[in-house]
């Protein structure tokens, strides 16, 4: 059997049509698209033309998209700036404990710039509480930033919810959707967003590209200061190959497309599931199966070392994780399984992470089964 990646929540392989889409763009078109002769204005319209392409995958108009460099980027503005920019109304920000940690570091820096900061805690499923959230909810609440679907457990948070309490009140919200985008059906308005972050990379994409969706009715300083690209709102000449790529990308993922996997990510995880069941193999899945992400599949194997289990898999050529691509290549615990189990609590170390994405097979997902059974068992054995 080939090699096979069941990681796409960390990447995921571009598209040949994108890697096509690029090529055409780095050997066709190199003006610098702020340039007002033909060579600028000809990339200018590739550049316009795709941000028409990612507005529509929205619903939002075409300018309030601004195009950066992925999601911590997008993270990093919406959080800083309207912290910075708000704080004569207000210094209190909500957040949750299972947010990137694109999100939670820039909320432990804000802390240390006299913002205050409340971290939503879950239950053992993984799911925040909507009575937390409004006993949480402060006068001086300038923002609220919940991530749209978790990257590590997959659970889907109850964004439109908190959208509708937010309606009356003048705190901007932000989700980082990162993981999100490539399965669900998103539109910002309708649910109360103010700023939405995506990363090309985790979509088929090309990596060192992304998007922050800004609503106009919200007001946000640059993070970067340079030059007037992007309206004035992010300094420093576009990328645009990039940007074709992402565009290529959101392309390929119509409405039909997007069922289609959602389907056939549901089937893998049945499938996994069931292999599990057949071989009396003892699992518990960590977050909740009836609200989350279809392509992400988190498992936790009683007195398993999720390491060994990792090395094991990798010997036989297949790829998962133990969580965020962040920080898997530290000796950091998952914080994302803390908040729901507690410090030190077993959970922790004897958990992995699947997630499917662009290319896996039913074949594939068989496979994977069958060796993380044989795997399990050996393990076992030799305790």
């Amino acid at each position: 059997m080939e090699n096979i990646y069941l990681d796409h929540a960390a990447t995921s392989p571009m598209h040949p049509e994108v890697v096509a889409a690029m090529t055409e763009v780095m050997t066709e078109t190199f003006g610098n698209p702020s340039s007002v002769h033909s060579f600028g204005r000809q990339a200018a319209g590739k550049l316009e033309m795709a941000r028409e392409v990612i507005g529509k995958s929205l619903g939002v108009k075409y300018h309030e998209i601004i195009f950066n460099s992925g999601g911590t980027e997008g993270d990093n503005t919406a959080i800083m700036e309207t912290a910075f920019g708000r704080q004569s109304e207000g210094r209190h920000l909500i957040t949750t404990q299972i947010e990137h940690p694109a999100v939670i570091n820039t909320m432990k820096y804000l802390e240390t710039q006299g913002f205050e900061v409340t971290y939503l805690p879950v239950d053992r499923k993984g799911n925040i509480s909507l009575a937390d959230f409004d006993a949480s909810l402060r006068p001086d609440t300038i923002l609220v930033s919940i991530m749209y679907g978790n990257n590590e457990i997959g659970n889907l948070m109850p964004i439109k919810e908190i959208g509708e309490r937010l309606k009356d009140h003048p705190a901007y919200f932000h989700t980082d959707a990162v993981q999100a985008y490539g399965n669900q059906f998103i539109r910002p308005h309708e649910l109360g967003v103010d700023f939405l972050s995506i990363s090309a990379h985790k979509i088929n994409g090309p990596k060192g590209v992304g998007f922050l969706f800004k609503s106009d009715q919200a007001k946000l300083a640059p993070l970067l200061r340079g030059g007037e690209q992007e309206e004035k709102r992010r300094a420093g000449t576009e990328n645009l190959a990039g940007i074709c790529g992402m565009a290529k990308a959101v392309e390929l993922l119509t409405e039909d497309e997007r069922e289609k996997r959602q389907k056939l990510y549901d089937q893998f995880t049945q499938k996994v599931l069931t292999t599990l069941d057949q071989a009396e193999i003892a699992y518990h899945v960590n977050g909740d199966l009836n609200n989350k992400l279809p392509h992400v599949l988190n498992l936790r194997f009683n007195g398993i070392i999720n390491d060994l289990l990792l090395m094991k898999l990798d010997l036989k050529g297949i790829a998962v994780s133990t969580g965020s691509a962040c920080t898997a290549g530290t000796i950091d615990p998952s914080h994302v399984l803390e908040a729901m189990y507690g410090k030190n609590a077993p959970e922790v170390r004897e958990s992995m992470r699947v997630s499917f994405g662009y290319g896996n097979t039913i074949e594939q997902v068989d496979y994977f089964a069958e060796q993380l059974v044989a795997s399990l068992q050996e393990l076992t054995k030799n305790k």
